[in-house]
């Protein structure tokens, strides 16, 4: 099992998942964070702290898209591990349906 980053992340990307990860396991999009399933050990401890509900574990049905996503974007975007402040629009973009075709960028973000 591995916990995945989803649509709801995008433009929202608020960032406080990254300061409880034990293992630095996320990567910076340009407007969306990933999770590497290869280096995430499974302890769940950002999950709750998303406001945005975006991360989930894999178990979860119709996450198959999502691990892909997550997996594919940890092997080209930076490593994150501080937090930066969200969009400053993000709370506008929190729960709109169709994310992924609307916004997602498949830029790198900053990294640290």
């Amino acid at each position: 099992m591995t916990y995945v980053v989803t649509d709801n992340c995008i433009k929202c990307k608020y960032m406080d998942c990254i300061e409880v990860c034990p293992v630095d396991c996320f990567y910076e999009g340009e407007n969306m964070l990933v999770i590497h399933p290869d280096e995430c050990i499974d302890c769940g401890v950002c999950e709750p702290e998303c406001p945005a509900d975006a991360i989930k574990p894999d178990t979860e049905s119709g996450l198959d898209k999502w691990l892909q996503v997550n997996t594919e974007y940890a092997e080209k975007w930076p490593n994150i591990t501080a937090k930066k402040e969200p969009p400053a629009d993000a709370k506008s973009f929190d729960g709109e349906a169709g994310k992924f075709e609307k916004y997602f960028s498949a830029e790198p973000g900053e990294g640290d």
